[in-house]
C-alpha cells in the first residue's frame, strides 16, 4: 500500500472554515469509537444467589425487558422518544436515545422461579437464586 502525501492548499487561506469541519468530523468519529453501547456489567456470587448489576442511566424501569429461555437470561433496553416533544432549535445536541441486548448463559445450579429484578438510581439489579443443596449434593453409591 502506498501512502500519499494530501496538499491542502485552502488550510493556510480559511483557517476557520477548514477548523469547523476538521472539528466536526474529527468529533463525529471519536464519539463512534469511544462511546461503547453496551452498558457494564458487575457480577456478583453468594452461597445463595447471584447479582447481576446492569449500569444503565437514564432509562426507567419500563424500559427493559427481561426473558429467561432456558439457560439463557436476556436484557433488552431501548430508550423510547416521545414524539410530542417541543421541537427546540439547539446549536448542538448530544442527548442519545439508544437500545442495547445483553446475554448470560446461567449454571446448571440456578431456580429460574428464584430471579427478581429492580431498577434503582441508574442501576439494574437483577438477583438469580441458586437450587438447594440437598436437591444437588454429591451422593455416594456403593458397588454391589
Amino acid at each position: 500500500m502506498t501512502l500519499v502525501k494530501f496538499n491542502n492548499r485552502t488550510r493556510n487561506t480559511a483557517p476557520y472554515f477548514n477548523n469547523v469541519f476538521d472539528s466536526l468530523f474529527s468529533e463525529a468519529l471519536n464519539k463512534n469509537l469511544t462511546v461503547n453501547k453496551v452498558p457494564g456489567v458487575n457480577i456478583l456470587e453468594s452461597d445463595v444467589d447471584y447479582k447481576i448489576e446492569l449500569a444503565a442511566p437514564g432509562l426507567t424501569k419500563e424500559d427493559f425487558q427481561i426473558n429467561l429461555k432456558k439457560d439463557t437470561l436476556s436484557v433488552w433496553a431501548e430508550k423510547k422518544v416521545s414524539e410530542t416533544e417541543e421541537k427546540k432549535d439547539y446549536t448542538r445536541k448530544e442527548f442519545e436515545y439508544f437500545s442495547f441486548a445483553r446475554s448470560f448463559v446461567l449454571p446448571e445450579s440456578v431456580d429460574g422461579d428464584k430471579i427478581t429484578a429492580e431498577y434503582i438510581n441508574g442501576i439494574l439489579n437483577i438477583t438469580i437464586g441458586k437450587k438447594d443443596d440437598s436437591q444437588s449434593a454429591a451422593k455416594e453409591i456403593k458397588v454391589s
